[in-house]
């Protein structure tokens, strides 16, 4: 597995989404917690994202590649309050009740 990969599964669990998802590009893989949203703290991705940068070649944004590289891919410690703000910042969009 690529360092980058490894970054994405390493993330902050910041909701849990039990259950299996479909390769949505036709591999007929399924990706454990694939629905499940993770962060470093400054950045949020699905579950799944690992799968398809290992798989699929995904490229991600060169200030996300920079910054996961900065860190020797390791992903940071994140305050639980931080991680509080985010769930709560995450709510607000899905609810469209966006600050």
């Amino acid at each position: 597995m690529s360092d980058i990969a490894s970054y994405l599964r390493g993330g902050h669990v910041l909701f849990a989404a039990m259950g299996v998802v479909d390769d949505v590009l036709g591999t007929g893989e399924g990706i454990v917690g694939g629905g499940s949203l993770l962060t470093d703290g400054e950045w949020l991705w699905r579950g799944d994202l690992w799968f398809y940068v290992s798989r699929h070649h995904v490229v991600l944004p060169a200030g996300f590649r920079a910054k996961a590289a900065s860190l020797g891919y390791a992903v940071p410690a994140v305050e639980q309050e931080r991680l509080m703000t985010l769930a709560d910042e995450l709510q607000a969009l899905r609810s469209g009740k966006r600050k």
